[in-house]
């Protein structure tokens, strides 16, 4: 178990949350222009890396809100929490997606 530390609530145990998926994936600007194969990509395709990931949680027994975190998965660190979409995430390499 580890800690995260809600934005609205304080340090809570990891319990209290949910994991809501791979942060900072920014939405198609139209997503019908988009092929099948790239709607596809966009929902169902996400990074596993081994390492700094960032990634969006639900206080889901506590306040329900979304926030973002930018977490170590070797070690379970995390390095940030921040309110949603703020600032704009980058993967590990720097690209914003």
């Amino acid at each position: 178990m580890f800690q995260i530390d809600c934005p609205w609530c304080g340090p809570r145990d990891q319990s209290e949350f949910a994991y809501a998926g791979e942060g900072g994936i920014k939405r198609p600007e139209d997503p019908s222009a988009l092929t099948d194969a790239e709607w596809a990509d966009y929902l169902f395709m996400r990074q596993n890396p081994r390492g700094r990931h960032h990634e969006q949680w639900r206080h889901v027994h506590g306040c329900g809100q979304f926030f973002d975190v930018v977490r170590q998965t070797v070690t379970y660190r995390i390095e940030s929490v921040d309110l949603p979409g703020r600032p704009a995430l980058a993967n590990a390499s720097g690209e914003v997606r």
